[in-house]
């Protein structure tokens, strides 16, 4: 299969609109853990945007006299560090504080264990005033902008709260109709409260799950009162776990089609298609908090696989002109790990072995702006290509193969032929069965419970993105690319 890549023509500029995350959960941003995570991020560029909670559940108390009080210390904390690392901010703002919280008693986890991230719950409950919410979004917005400055704050995304359509959390006994309804309030108290700091802020919602009948009614309220909504936001996820065990779902890129384009038609139907989609979670599945011991097919969260989903996936809305401004990985489950392996939902391991999904994300954030033309000499529905270039004259492409579900078969040679470039050589890199693969090494030591340093240094070692240099001979380079990998050439 030859495949001609023409360096000089441009087809389009791309945002590279994948390159962002969900990192979950908040409050480990001033941890060590949390933070040496977030530091390699940074360090490889694999994110331009980080979504996070405001949790202001931290912040807000009442006193006797019903007056409101603040402390910002924590949300400063994680914000400084943040924005020291280089980060824009997408900002959900939730959850409701006790303090004005109906019921304290109506609580959710939304984790494996009994508890969230250090002992913490959610308050599902509406507000016992929308005014008090009102006063808590302008207060916490009047606060970011006068710590930031309003030219760095206009340039994040505001968000009220955090999948609302879902009893996990808010209103757990109400239906989905009855949470649309509280949730318009919701989200019209905290527009008046941010836009009343400044109107050059981005505000939107409503971060939904699964319920598309919510965000009809959503949108409906929107439009009816002329409120702002700067951008929709949702989550998408390819399949349920428990859909994987019991044989009626499977793994698969398109199923992620259908749930975005209800929400592109929802918008249109009611004349919001001008306004930009951000997919503020993904995942090759839902259940952050589910692993291996829930779902044995999650071991995929593990290998090379998962690197090909994310390189199909994104090369697939891309070619489709889809108005997406945002594609989120959402990293839950991180401090659910007991063990290296386990099947959670995140970049690094227990024991901080880069894992393929992480390895995938520096690649693609080695992709230029630049869109090139590329034909192919034959079809292939399990190659998935996206040829870019710099304004400067660099190119590089990047190749995901995979079969529909991610089953395993023959690798396959692939001749890339460059059209306008003198290039005599090119870098490759690879994640597959023996490249940038934590996982195989491991397998390959015996899976050891309690691994040696010496064991973990070559699993770390495994784990790591190498390159190899090969000569352009004609304007080719020949690769070989095996089933359920990713690989990157640059020349």
């Amino acid at each position: 299969m030859t495949i001609t890549v023409d360096t000089q023509r441009v087809v389009k500029k791309s945002k590279n609109f994948w390159s962002n995350i969900h990192f979950h959960p908040t409050d480990a941003i001033e941890d060590d853990w949390g933070q040496k995570i977030l530091d390699e991020i940074a360090k490889d560029k694999v994110a331009k945007s980080v979504r996070m909670y405001a949790m202001l559940e931290d912040i807000v108390t009442e006193d006797n006299e019903g007056e409101l009080h603040y402390d910002f210390t924590l949300t400063d904390t994680r914000l400084d560090y943040m924005l020291s690392r280089g980060f824009n901010i997408f900002l959900s703002y939730n959850f409701i504080p006790p303090c004005i919280s109906t019921d304290t008693e109506q609580t959710s986890t939304v984790c494996k264990r009994k508890t969230r991230y250090k002992g913490k719950y959610i308050l599902t409950a509406k507000p016992k005033s929308y005014e008090k919410w009102e006063e808590i979004c302008r207060k916490y917005t009047e606060h970011i902008v006068e710590r930031y400055g309003i030219d760095e704050v206009s340039k994040w995304h505001l968000q009220c709260y955090n999948e609302p359509d879902v009893g996990a959390f808010f209103m757990r006994e109400a239906t989905v109709s009855e949470r649309c309804e509280e949730y318009c309030k919701l989200y019209a108290a905290f527009v008046r409260g941010a836009l009343s700091v400044s109107d050059r802020l981005s505000v939107g919602g409503p971060a939904l799950a699964a319920h598309y009948n919510f965000l009809a009614g959503f949108l409906d309220f929107v439009r009816k009162n002329s409120l702002r909504l700067d951008f929709i936001c949702f989550h998408s996820y390819g399949t349920d776990p428990h859909l994987i065990n019991n044989g009626s779902g499977r793994l698969c890129v398109e199923n992620h089609l259908k749930k975005i384009y209800d929400v592109m038609l929802m918008a249109k139907e009611r004349g919001f298609s001008h306004i930009p989609l951000i997919i503020d979670e993904w995942g090759a599945t839902t259940g952050g908090f589910l692993n291996i011991e829930d779902c044995p097919a999650l071991i995929f969260r593990e290998t090379p696989a998962f690197a090909a989903y994310f390189v199909k996936l994104f090369i697939m809305l891309n070619s489709l002109n889809l108005p997406i401004e945002k594609l989120m990985i959402c990293l839950s489950g991180q401090h659910e790990m007991q063990t290296d392996f386990s099947g959670f939902r995140n970049f690094f391991t227990l024991n901080f072995y880069k894992k393929p999904i992480y390895n995938a994300y520096v690649l693609a954030a080695k992709l230029f702006e630049n869109e090139l033309y590329f034909e192919n000499s034959e079809e292939c529905k399990e190659l998935s290509i996206y040829p870019t270039a710099s304004d400067d004259g660099r190119v590089s492409v990047i190749l995901a193969y995979a079969s529909e579900n991610f089953e395993e078969g023959e690798p396959i040679e692939v001749e890339l032929k460059f059209v306008g470039t003198g290039s005599s050589t090119a870098t490759l890199t690879a994640i597959d069965s023996t490249h940038a693969n934590a996982i195989s090494a491991y397998r390959a030591l015996g899976c050891p419970d309690s691994p040696t340093e010496s064991e973990k240094t070559s699993i770390a070692t495994a784990a790591t993105l190498r390159s190899e240099r090969v000569d352009v001979n004609n304007s080719t380079v020949k690769i070989k690319i095996e089933q359920s990998s990713v690989i990157l050439v640059e020349l």
